[in-house]
């Protein structure tokens, strides 16, 4: 066989495209040619947002098909569901047929996203093999492949709502969750939650009949978890500086100019404050926020993408950007894993996303957990009870996390040597599970030497 020609489908969410566009790129580095689709609102989006520092080479093709798109509105999580399940599967299919007429080998793999298992489907029904990938955490599958028994044992109605509010445990092994915070609880409202919880239902057997199941995780992070899905392969941390390479995939385009002035800070002294791609906040949370970060008296780097809050203008507090010139500093997005490998961040305000936390966790780096939404709380779980890296925050009677709960946060968190000694411990963990010999190294390699055969 020539070069094996492997077609990537991420769900479109920028969470889900930023690890599968760093698995492409790992796969164009052991000569594989990938096809990676997009809906051609995302497409758009990342082909805007790359730069000259961005080299894909010709073995990455980036292309797109229709979908349901949806810009600033308030129903998107709901509508974009709607669009992956019923417009994009066709679409699809079509242009994997395209790629079989035209390619002399066909497609060797299709590699897609466990959240869209009719591509799968699609790809099983043409006699393609296939692998799932599950960007999260081990523990937030293995509470979705426990949905039956979780029903079964009464914790969970036929909808996945909690009976009650209680804590359970998986195995003893396992750490414990509050029902509370199951990744579909925390999903919006309540048919948006159920739409979720059912979507699950439908992944999941399609998954466990891939040729592989990959996750963007390793056994040291979280043992209990990978016990739990025998299936599951390890194949992380993936991120771009395994590699020695940049991110590629962002929606947004990178402000580097942060770089500049992060190297005019000291060592560990710069509190990192990013929320992802979705996290929007009201105006008086956005401004106990900024709030709280000025009343530290230490640097600050800020994300505050252009629809961070329920407000057009005017979000923030009156005066605070020329009170906060020179202590802070406040762009649209950020080059993250670049910034967390900084030497002058001290630590990571953060929604917690599976992402950032394997990129904060990669760098040493330690948290403040701000978790928003699906499994950020789970994560939170992780980083603060089992990890022991980091802290969260005790909002107020009112939901509000306040300027002076964030400023006690920081210079606790800052003011203890033990969480940076732990983070920098997880981090030789996450160096040895990717370098050549390591466990995820080897998985990888299994999977290259596979698509070869």
């Amino acid at each position: 066989m020539g070069n094996p020609h492997v077609v990537v489908i991420p769900w479109p969410a920028q969470g889900h495209v930023i690890p599968l566009m760093e698995f492409s790129l790992c796969l164009v580095e052991h000569g594989c040619r990938v096809t990676f689709v997009n809906t051609e609102f995302n497409h758009n989006r990342i082909m805007n947002a790359f730069t000259e520092r961005h080299t894909i080479g010709d073995q990455l093709r980036l292309v797109s098909v229709p979908g349901l798109e949806f810009h600033e509105d308030k129903e998107r999580p709901a509508k974009l569901t709607e669009g992956v399940w019923q417009f994009m599967p066709q679409k699809v299919e079509e242009l994997m047929e395209e790629i079989n007429s035209v390619d002399g080998d066909g497609i060797t793999c299709v590699v897609s996203d466990q959240s869209i298992g009719w591509a799968l489907e699609i790809a099983a029904k043409m006699g393609i093999p296939q692998a799932a990938f599950f960007p999260a955490s081990a523990l937030a599958l293995a509470l979705g492949q426990s949905v039956p028994k979780l029903i079964e044992d009464g914790v969970i109605n036929c909808d996945g709502i909690p009976i009650e509010h209680q804590m359970i445990q998986l195995s003893p092994t396992a750490p414990a969750i509050n029902t509370k915070n199951f990744p579909w609880v925390r999903m919006g409202n309540v048919t948006m939650q159920k739409a979720i919880f059912e979507i699950g239902f439908r992944n999941r057997e399609a998954a466990e009949k891939a040729d592989w199941f990959f996750s963007n995780s390793t056994y040291d992070f979280e043992p209990a978890a990978f016990a739990l899905i025998p299936k599951l392969i390890p194949i992380g941390p993936l991120v771009a500086s395994n590699r020695h390479g940049n991110s590629a995939g962002n929606f947004w385009p990178e402000d580097q100019t942060c770089l500049e002035w992060l190297n005019q800070q000291p060592p560990c002294s710069v509190i990192y404050v990013a929320f992802g791609s979705i996290t929007i906040f009201n105006q008086t949370q956005f401004q106990e926020l900024a709030l709280g970060l000025e009343l530290s008296n230490m640097p600050f780097l800020w994300v505050v993408r252009p629809d961070s809050t329920d407000r057009k203008n005017d979000a923030y507090p009156e005066g605070f950007q020329d009170r906060v010139a020179t202590q802070g500093q406040i762009v649209g997005w950020a080059p993250q894993q670049k910034v967390l490998g900084h030497p002058s961040v001290a630590c990571f305000l953060s929604h917690c996303g599976w992402n950032s936390t394997v990129e904060g966790v990669s760098n040493g780096v330690p948290f403040l957990c701000w978790p928003y939404s699906a499994d950020q709380f789970v994560n939170e779980t992780y980083i603060c009870d089992v990890w022991k890296i980091g802290l969260g925050f005790n909002p107020d009677e009112n939901g509000i996390i306040t300027r002076k709960e964030i400023k006690n946060k920081v210079g606790q968190l800052l003011g203890d040597e033990k969480f940076r000694s732990r983070a920098l411990n997880l981090k030789e963990m996450a160096i040895d599970c990717v370098k050549e010999g390591g466990p995820s190294y080897n998985n990888f390699k299994n999977f290259v030497e596979w698509l070869k055969a």
